[in-house]
């Protein structure tokens, strides 16, 4: 009987920890100071650790990008999903999935400027693989048109609308903003999500 290879070693509390420190200030740093500026050893400054510190939990600076990007998505999502599934009609449900988004928005104003930055650079590593999964993008856009499918053949929405174009028209709204949070710090984001919300709303809503 031949022994399987040992998988990877499981991270402890500590190093987690270590790595979400680490990750939180490479998003604030290159929000600060943008993605070319923000080096190893500005990072580690910022937390108060040597360059090494990051060295023994990330292979290098293109490995850490790419972890805040997952990052970002992973707590975009953890925010948006309680949110969305709390509601139990069909409105209701696509305002707190447009609020939701936006609303993570604001309360992470960094998160979005960091991934603007990273997205301006290509979102490529300096040997040429992509740090940035463009399929994000479509699987979001897939995501909410099973969303809508959903709420029409529930009856929540009316069902003469096609969910795709409707889902695409809906991401577009929402994924202008962290450029616009770049131009315009003081974005007033809460006006935007409602006005967003109430426009595709009324474009969904059954008849009365």
């Amino acid at each position: 009987m031949t022994e399987s290879a040992p998988g990877p070693k499981e991270r402890t509390f500590t190093e987690n920890a270590r790595r979400k420190q680490i990750v939180t200030a490479a998003i604030d740093t290159i929000a600060e100071v943008g993605l070319a500026q923000a080096s190893l050893a500005r990072i580690a400054e910022r937390i108060g650790v040597s360059k090494g510190v990051i060295s023994y939990h990330f292979a290098g600076k293109d490995e850490l990008i790419r972890q805040v990007v997952i990052d970002v998505v992973e707590a975009g999502r953890a925010y948006m999903i309680p949110r969305i599934f709390a509601e139990s009609t069909g409105p209701a449900t696509l305002r707190a999935y447009i609020e939701s988004n936006l609303t993570f928005m604001r309360e992470h104003r960094n998160y979005m400027v960091a991934v603007v930055e990273i997205l301006r650079s290509g979102g490529m590593t300096t040997d040429g693989r992509k740090r940035v999964d463009g399929r994000n993008v479509d699987v979001a856009t897939h995501l909410l048109q099973e969303l809508l499918t959903r709420l029409q053949a529930e009856g929540g929405l009316r069902s003469d609308f096609d969910p795709w174009v409707m889902a695409v028209s809906i991401r577009a709204a929402i994924d202008s903003v962290p450029h616009r949070l770049v131009l315009d710090p003081d974005l007033d984001i809460d006006h935007y999500a409602k006005e967003v919300a109430t426009i595709f709303d009324l474009a969904t809503r059954l008849p009365q």
